[in-house]
């Protein structure tokens, strides 16, 4: 993997579809705070290494500095299957980052997360999006509270809070 071709890729993806409103989310973008963080260059793409429980650990222990959002880019065939990279992930977030006030969101192409309809995967790389847990669970209580999760699937929303607090309670 090059990283020039992962972040354009990345960046792709975030300006034609994660920023853009779409109707069967209810006009809202699939991430609302991206644009923002895209313009504010408060993000940053990192190639993941051979070892991403490493990546996790040392991202943990220098923290997100004035990041909103670090993603590691992985190649997915190095992952045969997604249930591993997410088990990582998952390990990672229990035994580590959620002691660092950190959350890791994982996104691989064999794992389709699906909204209404929508298909919000990347597609092309398995990647680790790093937050801050306090920062991410802020901005899912607003966007709660405006109804951004209205007549999303209940099942998938479990599924998306399961490290985290459910913010519509």
């Amino acid at each position: 993997m090059v990283i020039d071709q992962v972040k354009a890729d990345i960046e792709e993806w975030l300006i034609n579809f994660v920023e853009v409103p779409h109707p069967a989310l209810g006009n809202w973008a699939p991430c609302p705070y991206a644009r923002k963080a895209r313009l504010d260059n408060k993000y940053t793409i990192r190639l993941g290494s051979q070892d991403m429980w490493r990546d996790l650990f040392e991202v943990a222990q220098v923290g997100m500095e004035d990041q909103d959002v670090i993603i590691y880019a992985y190649d997915p065939d190095r992952f045969p299957t997604a249930s591993f990279f997410e088990s990582v992930v998952d390990h990672a977030n229990q035994f580590h980052l959620q002691w660092h006030n950190m959350i890791a969101l994982a996104d691989h192409p064999q794992s389709p997360e699906v909204v209404n309809g929508v298909k919000f995967n990347q597609g092309t790389h398995a990647l680790v999006l790093v937050q801050s847990h306090t920062k991410l669970h802020s901005h899912a209580k607003m966007l709660a509270d405006k109804g951004y999760y209205d007549g999303w699937d209940e099942d998938y929303l479990n599924d998306l809070f399961l490290n985290r607090t459910d913010p519509r309670k």
